[in-house]
């Protein structure tokens, strides 16, 4: 049985932001996000703390984030994750 996402619609409006920037960024909703936001509280915190790691005033270095993100995405077996993080790492 696989999961699928629900509409964009049926997603609370405090998600709304995230799926916008993704949209600018990747010209796309990811089905990834879609599906990790069914469960939107959590997928709000862990973007938050995401977002608070990955600013720039950050005391980790940008190609520490890079590779940080790369590495638990492969301890994860995600790999669009790993796509993704190991293209920002470039």
């Amino acid at each position: 049985m696989r999961i699928q996402p629900k509409k964009y619609d049926n997603y609370p409006w405090y998600l709304k932001p995230f799926f916008w920037k993704q949209f600018r960024t990747y010209g796309q909703l990811l089905k990834p996000a879609l599906l990790w936001a069914r469960e939107p509280k959590l997928f709000a915190a862990v973007a938050c703390l995401y977002g608070v790691l990955d600013r720039k005033s950050s005391p980790v270095s940008p190609v520490l984030r890079s590779l940080i993100t790369v590495r638990v995405s492969q301890i994860n077996w995600c790999r669009f994750c790993v796509d993704i993080n190991y293209s920002v790492l470039i």
